[in-house]
């Protein structure tokens, strides 16, 4: 029948941001909230254990974990977004695992990076032209 609509089974309209993790703050997720509060923490609680000796305050320890993650937070942020920006949404986490299988091959296997593919070189479907 030409010149017909066919009506098939498919739909026209499909969400693509159904599944998607909401951004919470500055653009980031909540895994990559969690990943920079983290960061953040343990490089403030170091900076504060040492200036704690110095100063001989306890004070600064706590302290210093608090200022280093809302400074993480709101730097990290925006060099997060500044990365992510049109690339997929598992970019981020495919980019960690790939440096992690690339620099630390045990703690890799150890997280579930040890099942990313890696290989460099030409790929071939090992064809001839002539049959």
């Amino acid at each position: 029948m030409a010149g017909t609509d066919v009506q098939t089974d498919t739909v026209t309209f499909l969400p693509h941001r159904l599944n998607r993790q909401p951004a919470i703050v500055r653009g980031l997720t909540a895994n990559e909230l969690w990943m920079i509060v983290a960061v953040s923490a343990v490089g403030g609680g170091v900076v504060g254990i040492a200036l704690a000796g110095v100063t001989r305050s306890l004070a600064m320890a706590p302290t210093m974990v608090v200022m280093s993650v809302a400074t993480g937070v709101f730097f990290g942020g925006g060099i997060l977004r500044r990365l992510k920006r049109g690339r997929p949404d598992t970019w981020l986490y495919r980019q960690i695992q790939w440096r992690l299988c690339q620099r630390l091959p045990v703690i890799a296997a150890l997280v579930g990076a040890g099942d990313l593919i890696i290989r460099s070189g030409r790929w071939t479907t090992r064809r001839s032209k002539y049959p």
